[in-house]
C-alpha cells in the first residue's frame, strides 16, 4: 500500500485547479471537518493549522485563564504544554503508569490544587489513558478534560474511539502522525457555546463564524459597515490544501491504521520469550493503534546500554529507534525560562516525576509506518538477533 495514495493527490489537484479561488476556499475544510466528527461520534470539528494551535485553542476556549493550572503528562512531546503556556496558564506535571507509559491517575490526584481547571492527557503512542479513572477525578474537582491525541487515530477505550472522552479532543496531521496532510490539526468537541469560541479563536475573532461557519460571508465581508472582530483569535486556520489531503487520509483511515497494527503484530513475535525489552501493556478494553512500537530496555545502565543497542541494531541491518523526548520539565527552555516566570509554582528537579524519569532514559520506540510489511518482517528479524547478541 502507499502512504499518499490517487485519492490524496486528486484531492489536491482540484484545489490547485480551482486556483484558490475565493468562492471555494473552504469546499474540503468542511467536508473534512463534517467527515471527522461522524467519525469519531461528536458534533462539532474545528480544522486548525496544526495539533498545537488545537490545544491552545481548546484552552482559550474552555475560559481558562493566565495563572491558572493544567495537569499534563511529564512524559510526551513538549507542544502538550505549550498549548498551556501559549494561553498563559501553568502545565503541573504528573507522572507515568511503569507498564502503559500513560499518565497516572494517581499522580494526577496529587498535584490538584485550588487552582488547577484542567487535565490535557495524551494518548502516548497509540494508547489511551485510562479513562475511567481520570473521568472521575475530573468530576470530583470539576475539572475539564482535554485530549491530546496527535498519536491515536481509531485507538479504543472500553467500546468507544479516543477522541469520545474529553470536552474537547485534538488530532494531528503532522507529517509523522497515522493521518497526514504534512501539517494541520483537528479539534472536535459536542458542546456549541464552546465549539463557537474556539472557531472564533482560530479565524481572528471574526464575529461571522461560528460551531459550524468557517468562513465570513462574501457579502458580509465586502460591507462598508461590516464590524468583523468580537474577540481577540489567532489565524490558525487549515488551509485548503491541507484539508484536501487530510480528507483523502481520513477515507482511508482504516488500511492505514489496520497497517500499523500488523506491523506491531510482526514485533510482538520478534520479541517473544525475552526479557531484555519490556513492550506497552495493552490492558483488557484497549485498542492500541500503534503511533510507534514502544518499549522499554530493562538495563540498570541506560545511560550506555540504550546506546549499544542501538548500535548494535543498526549494525545488523535496522532502521534504528527513537528515543522519549526529554521530559518537558528537564527542556532548557523550562529549567532556563519557564521556572523563573511569574506564578511558575515550584522549581522543576530531576525527581519530579520519577516513573517517567525511569522509562524516558530506556524507551525505544520502533517506527510502524512500513507500507510494505516484508520490510517490517525484515526488521523484525533484525530486532530478534540482535536481542539474542546482545544478551549472550
Amino acid at each position: 500500500m502507499e502512504r499518499i495514495s490517487q485519492l490524496e493527490r486528486d484531492y489536491v489537484n482540484q484545489v490547485l485547479d480551482n486556483a484558490f479561488a475565493t468562492s471555494l476556499n473552504s469546499v474540503f475544510n468542511n467536508r473534512l471537518e463534517a467527515a471527522f466528527a461522524k467519525k469519531f461520534n461528536q458534533v462539532y470539528a474545528i480544522g486548525h493549522c496544526n495539533g498545537t494551535a488545537t490545544l491552545h485553542t481548546a484552552v482559550a476556549a474552555l475560559g481558562i485563564k493566565p495563572g491558572d493550572e493544567v495537569i499534563v503528562p511529564a512524559l510526551t512531546m513538549s507542544s502538550t504544554s505549550f498549548g498551556v503556556l501559549h494561553n498563559g496558564s501553568i502545565p503541573v506535571f504528573a507522572d507515568s503508569d511503569l507498564d502503559t507509559f500513560e499518565i497516572s491517575g494517581e499522580s494526577i490526584e496529587k498535584v490538584i490544587t485550588p487552582k488547577t481547571k484542567a487535565i490535557m492527557t495524551v494518548s502516548l503512542f497509540g494508547l489511551a489513558p485510562d479513562y475511567d479513572k481520570i473521568l472521575d477525578i475530573c468530576k470530583r474537582h470539576n475539572l475539564y478534560l482535554i485530549e491530546d491525541n496527535a498519536e491515536c487515530y481509531l485507538g479504543k477505550y472500553k467500546g468507544k474511539y479516543v477522541g469520545e472522552f474529553g470536552d474537547f479532543s485534538s488530532f494531528s496531521f503532522q507529517a509523522s502522525k497515522h493521518l497526514t496532510a504534512g501539517e494541520g490539526g483537528m479539534l472536535l468537541c459536542n458542546k456549541e457555546e464552546w465549539a463557537d469560541n474556539a472557531r472564533r479563536f482560530n479565524c481572528l475573532g471574526y464575529a461571522g463564524v461560528s460551531a459550524k461557519q468557517g468562513k465570513i460571508t462574501r457579502n458580509d465581508i465586502q460591507d462598508p459597515q461590516y464590524s468583523r472582530h468580537i474577540s481577540l483569535g489567532f489565524n490558525y486556520r487549515m488551509s485548503e490544501l491541507q484539508a484536501a489531503c487530510a480528507l483523502g487520509q481520513l477515507e482511508r483511515v482504516d488500511e492505514l491504521i489496520n497497517n500499523r497494527i500488523e506491523v506491531a503484530k510482526i514485533f510482538d513475535e520478534a520479541i517473544k520469550n525475552q526479557k531484555l525489552l519490556k513492550r506497552q501493556a495493552e490492558p483488557e478494553g484497549y485498542v492500541n493503534s500503534y503511533w510507534s512500537y514502544s518499549m522499554v530496555l530493562d538495563t540498570d545502565c541506560p545511560e550506555k546500554d540504550w546506546y549499544a543497542f542501538r548500535d548494535l541494531f543498526q549494525s545488523n541491518g535496522g532502521d534504528g529507534y527513537y528515543a522519549a523526548w526529554k521530559l518537558s520539565y528537564n527542556e532548557p527552555l523550562f529549567q532556563n525560562q519557564i521556572q523563573h516566570m511569574p506564578g511558575v509554582w515550584q522549581k522543576y528537579d530531576a525527581n519530579l516525576c520519577p516513573n517517567a524519569e525511569y522509562l524516558q532514559k530506556r524507551m525505544v520506540q520502533l517506527k510502524t509506518n512500513y507500507w510494505n510489511l516484508d520490510e517490517a518482517r525484515k526488521q523484525a528479524e533484525v530486532l530478534h538477533k540482535t536481542i539474542e547478541q546482545f544478551t549472550r
